[in-house]
């Protein structure tokens, strides 16, 4: 069943079921009624690659993700979710592309195949070179996440240096003086990966802003790593009492490694961060957190890519959401061993 088959029953031109299926003209109510009532009977779908030789579009945007090898965190499948419900919203498909290494090559037939209409860009490094190829290619896209010179660039993201900054000030109030941050991977701060960048700049300045002393621990997103990083951080450094976090994969391991320390959250042992929900409420006790708010800056995106498909000469908009710190149950007042304790030189 093809267009010119559907004219015929119809009792009109080619052109005016063209139209209507497009979108591209207005046809009467009547026409559009009567061709309508034609493609319901026939069950008629409209093949995809014809549909976007005859709209200019094929109504599906690409969601760049990490490589499909490496497990992605709670929060990145989120965001993935997040998309696809968002594009579904505006009869939208979504093709999910893989990036890093040997998989560019799917983001390059992506971008310069012609197989999606924008693109949303996840995981940005702060000097991110898929962000020059999509302009070469004058596809319109948005960051999930920044590059450092972002001005010319559409984006959303969170604001993962101020978060940190007020984590680091909770426990300050709360008369905690050595800290630690366990951020994401050493392999994603080699690579400029943004969110922990940002994370380490709001940690280092709010822990010299408030006269604490703060170790970093770079720790690979998985629980057996977070265990590590922590039984070895409470063995060498045992006056920390206080940890801010932004690895969320990481928390089992953290939980456990307190744990077999003889330590108790939150009496012995602070922790805080910024984390999805779901980690911090499945969190025992529950997390004190800054909640990524990953559906909002997915929804967002999704509306930002679709406003420059519809005019590329929209201008660079962007979105830093600042969540709220949800005080829970995984922060109380430095303990007694901390009591008193200055910071030397301090």
């Amino acid at each position: 069943m093809n267009i010119e088959e559907i004219a015929r029953r119809a009792g009109v031109s080619r052109s005016t079921v063209s139209y209507t299926l497009s979108g591209k003209r207005q046809v009467s109510p009547a026409t559009r009624k009567r061709i309508q009532d034609v493609i319901d009977e026939l069950g008629y779908r409209p093949n995809a690659s014809a549909r976007a030789l005859a709209e200019g579009r094929t109504r599906t945007v690409g969601l760049v993700i990490p490589p499909a090898g490496k497990r992605l965190t709670h929060m990145q499948l989120d965001f993935v979710a997040g998309v696809v419900e968002a594009a579904a919203r505006v009869d939208l498909d979504v093709l999910l592309s893989p990036s890093g290494g040997d998989h560019d090559r799917s983001f390059e037939r992506m971008v310069f195949e012609s197989r999606v209409d924008g693109v949303i860009l996840m995981e940005i490094r702060l000097e991110d070179a898929r962000i020059d190829r999509l302009r070469e290619a004058r596809m319109p896209f948005v960051g999930i996440g920044r590059p450092s010179d972002d001005e010319q660039m559409c984006w959303v993201d969170v604001d993962y240096a101020g978060l940190i900054s007020h984590c680091v000030r909770h426990l300050a109030d709360l008369g905690h003086r050595r800290i630690a941050l366990l951020n994401r991977s050493p392999e994603l701060l080699a690579s400029g990966y943004g969110p922990a960048h940002r994370a380490r700049s709001g940690f280092l300045q709010a822990a010299e802003e408030h006269r604490l002393q703060g170790i970093e621990l770079p720790c690979g997103d998985d629980a057996r790593s977070g265990q590590d990083c922590i039984a070895r951080l409470l063995q060498a450094h045992p006056e920390v009492t206080g940890l801010v976090t932004v690895n969320e994969a990481a928390m089992p391991g953290v939980q456990r490694a307190v744990a077999e320390a003889g330590l108790r959250i939150p009496h012995d042992f602070s922790i805080t961060g910024v984390v999805a929900t779901h980690w911090a409420e499945d969190f025992r006790p529950a997390l004190t957190a800054a909640d990524v708010p990953a559906d909002d800056l997915a929804a967002r995106a999704m509306a930002l890519l679709n406003e420059r498909i519809n005019d590329p000469a929209t201008p660079a908009r962007h979105v830093l959401l600042s969540p709220p710190v949800t005080l829970r149950r995984s922060t109380a007042a430095a303990p007694s061993r901390a009591a008193g304790d200055g910071v030397p030189g301090a």
